[in-house]
């Protein structure tokens, strides 16, 4: 590749260490108060990782204060029923329950493996279950101070709004690990997403929020203000996921229910040949079963589905 095709399609400010320094003295001087920024514990912050994936982050202190109440460290939650901790999940509507179920398995791999202890780099934390590379990068940073530049919905609409880098996941990656400073990866990630969610969002307050980037932004500049393609997250009314979780709340009450029994009271409407029949529940069973939450079993010329324990 040559040097004229490597070379990047934006440029970030030529003052630099201004623009970084204006976004930390903004962030330090005010922002939104979350429990786990007054933290520094891996596991605490995993939870909060793992919890914030499709839930709104006022609801998650919540079920983030409780959940640590009852599992206040890796080894409570390892020692945990899987059955109690998925519950729990779905109690608080915190979206797929497969993530209850591979926070407590990632629990048990930091007590097995680890010895209590978290590892402490992007590349070591995704070998724990259900941690990809932007929750790991996350506990790296908050916890550690030992991230690389994190990059979601927010970060990418800061970037190109204000710097115009376009809408390429690529190009995103590499404005953000060159616009964050050496060594600061904790204050860093936790300025600009805070930027993307309190300043530049959908719509934005620029002036209202004393957004620190306008004197080098090229949206307020240009008054321009569209964001990336963001993929719309599904309605959760009425969605599968929404079934799924009250297919295991069901189960847990009753720990466990032939199928004849179980479809109505998932829904109001369940009839064993209509749309939302036997076939329907069966298949949401299936999915439960695939992620390691449910059994289903034949006993006495019935299908009996209930949790895995």
């Amino acid at each position: 590749m040559s040097d004229a095709e490597s070379e990047p399609d934006y440029a970030l400010p030529d003052d630099l260490p201004a623009v970084r320094e204006a976004l930390v003295s903004w962030y330090e001087a005010d922002h939104r108060e979350f429990p786990w920024r007054e933290t520094d514990d891996a596991y605490e912050i995993l939870v909060s990782e793992v919890m914030s994936q499709q839930t709104q982050l006022g609801r998650v202190v919540e079920a983030w204060e409780a959940f640590l109440d009852r599992w206040p460290t890796p080894e409570a939650l390892a020692d945990a029923d899987r059955a109690d901790v998925v519950g729990f999940w779905t109690d608080h509507s915190l979206g797929y329950n497969n993530r209850a179920k591979y926070l407590h398995e990632a629990a048990q791999q930091v007590v097995t493996e680890y010895d209590g202890d978290f590892p402490t780099t992007p590349d070591e934390l995704q070998e724990l279950m259900g941690v990809g590379p932007y929750t790991a990068n996350a506990v790296a940073s908050f916890a550690f101070n030992d991230g690389d530049a994190v990059v979601d919905t927010n970060v990418k609409r800061v970037l190109y709004r204000a710097f115009d880098v376009p809408d390429d996941d690529a190009a995103f990656e590499a404005a953000a690990r060159e616009a964050m400073p050496d060594g600061e990866s904790r204050v860093w990630n936790n300025a600009i997403m805070e930027l993307g969610g309190v300043a530049c969002e959908q719509t934005p307050k620029c002036d209202a929020a004393g957004c620190p980037w306008r004197e080098w932004c090229t949206a307020y500049e240009t008054g321009d203000f569209t964001a990336p393609d963001v993929p719309t997250q599904p309605s959760f009314e009425g969605s599968r996921r929404q079934f799924r979780g009250r297919v295991v709340s069901t189960l847990k009450e009753y720990d466990e229910l032939p199928l004849s029994k179980l479809g109505p009271r998932i829904r109001v409407d369940y009839a064993p040949d209509g749309e939302h029949g036997r076939e329907w529940l069966e298949g949401l069973l299936s999915d439960l079963a695939d992620d390691g939450l449910v059994d289903v079993t034949d006993r006495d010329g019935e299908t009996v589905a209930r949790l895995r324990r």
